[in-house]
């Protein structure tokens, strides 16, 4: 699932997955800021087919932490 995570946090962010790190974290990335944020939570959302609830949404600090909740939906 990692590899799906940097995919989406690469489109949500608008560049190119072999550019993001394996161990990103926000803050860290220029690129993750607040609005590739809101767009990679709606890319999870869409991917699991459910809504994220809020703590969920601001628990994503990092790339393992988008994988896990990718992991179940697949």
């Amino acid at each position: 699932m990692i590899a799906r995570a940097k995919q989406l946090l690469a489109e949500a962010a608008n560049c190119d997955a072999a550019s993001i790190p394996d161990d990103v974290r926000i803050g860290q990335f220029e690129r993750w800021d607040s609005l590739a944020h809101l767009r990679l939570v709606l890319a999870v959302e869409a991917w699991i087919g459910r809504q994220l609830d809020p703590d969920e949404a601001v628990r994503i600090e990092a790339l393992a932490d988008i994988a896990a909740l990718l992991a179940p939906a697949r």
